[in-house]
């Protein structure tokens, strides 16, 4: 009874192999990679764009160590530059791979990377700089093209070759599709990988990522395993060997059934329903809308006078009506300000946008209200049982405990 077993892992091993092949050629063609006739793309599927960060960076620091070991330099000392707006597997990346993290701070009103900073920071020692499209906290795409062509002047300056990594996770399904004429891909010449997570506009449930290269070249051979005890000669280059190939089956069904045109219609009703949204929060007055018209489809907003109440109360309080909306603080060094996020997908209609607005009023109407009621009590000098005046700090925190005492009694469940 095992032999069949083992036989029918064969088959689905291959199977998925040649898929996972397809799609990796497809994503590639889509980044304009500079792939001949005959020739395969290079990449690989990955358990998202975390393991697709960890092997890209994983080649640029072979790659970099590799020279400097040719031109009888140390090689101990790499570091990455990127802006404070990373995901935090860049920063795993860096403390597990033992490369230096070099970040260009943020500032109000600006909350990706400058090109010129982050180039600034670049030295000898440096492996890539990592630009992305798509930033988690705002949704905007940072300027890969500028980048690009400050660091070809630099290396020209100084004779060094520092590279470009895409980490286009979030924007790597979106930017082909409705800003073609954007250049961020292999049509930059120093753009050396990208990678992008399948799980997220790539329109497949959780646990698919893909890191593409621009050529055969820029992974280094030595970093490849070539195995033959599932049947043939398979080439792998990921952290861990064992995984589902569900995903990468409906990455590939979800690539050839909706095609340029169905990915293109899907992420145009996406950026749509978004601007829906932005605007009926910008028609309540008490937000300033902190993301970008291009980028991913996103509201980022910030209360324009939070002395009151916080975005994190917002927060707490729309759980009431089933949503969950995060709410975060800016990286070094905007950390002073806070931000409410809505993600708009497939799923995220016309309605839903309408509908999340009218709750956002709502309960900004409910949190003046209770803010009202407790000062008056403190002005009064029985809010809180003190016959104490209540400062603004002791008010606020008053607040915020009433309030979730509020939302605790009258919560039915989180969507």
């Amino acid at each position: 009874m095992l032999f069949p077993h083992r036989g029918l892992l064969l088959v689905q091993n291959s199977v998925a192999l040649v898929l996972q092949n397809r799609c990796v050629n497809m994503i590639a063609n889509l980044y304009h990679a500079p792939i001949g006739d005959g020739e395969k793309a290079v990449g690989v599927g990955t358990v998202g764009s975390s393991e697709a960060i960890m092997l890209a960076g994983l080649a640029f620091k072979r790659k970099w160590q590799q020279k400097r070991k040719s031109q009888g330099k140390p090689y101990d000392k790499p570091n990455i530059v990127t802006g404070a707006n990373v995901q935090v597997c860049w920063e795993k990346f860096a403390r597990y791979f033992e490369v230096e993290l070099k970040e260009v701070k943020l500032n109000e009103g600006y909350y990706v990377m400058d090109p010129v900073k982050a180039v600034d920071l670049v030295d000898e020692n440096t492996i890539c700089v990592a630009a992305i499209l798509g930033s988690t906290l705002t949704g905007e795409f940072e300027n890969v093209k500028l980048l690009n062509e400050l660091l070809t002047n630099k290396n020209k300056k100084t004779g060094w070759d520092t590279p470009i990594h895409v980490d286009a996770a979030s924007g790597g399904f979106i930017a082909p599709f409705v800003y073609p004429d954007l250049e961020w891909d292999f049509r930059l010449p120093l753009v050396k990988s990208i990678n992008v997570s399948g799980h997220k506009y790539g329109l497949v449930y959780a646990g698919v990522g893909w890191v593409v290269w621009r050529t055969k070249e820029d992974l280094p051979d030595d970093l490849v395993f070539h195995i033959n005890y599932l049947g043939s000669d398979q080439p792998t280059f990921t952290l861990n060997f064992s995984k589902g190939s569900s995903q990468i089956i409906a990455q590939y069904y979800q690539l050839i059934r909706l095609g340029f045109e169905g990915y293109k219609n899907i992420i145009e009703n996406c950026i749509e329903n978004t601007r829906v949204l932005r605007e009926g929060i910008e028609k309540t007055g008490r937000f300033d809308i902190v993301s970008k018209d291009v980028g991913v489809p996103l509201v980022a907003f910030a209360l324009k006078n939070s002395s009151k109440y916080s975005v994190f109360q917002i927060s707490e309080s729309l759980r009431k009506f089933g949503w969950i909306v995060p709410a975060y603080t800016m990286p070094a060094d905007a950390q002073h300000v806070a931000v409410l996020r809505v993600v708009v997908r497939e799923d995220f209609g016309r309605s839903l946008a309408e509908r999340l607005v009218s709750h956002i009023e709502e309960v900004v109407k409910e949190l003046d209200s209770l803010r009202s009621r407790t000062a008056i009590g403190a002005s009064h000098g029985y809010a809180g049982g003190t016959a104490a005046k209540k400062t603004e700090g002791e008010i606020h925190a008053e607040v915020t405990r009433r309030w979730k005492r509020y939302v605790e009694s009258k919560r039915t469940g989180v969507c």
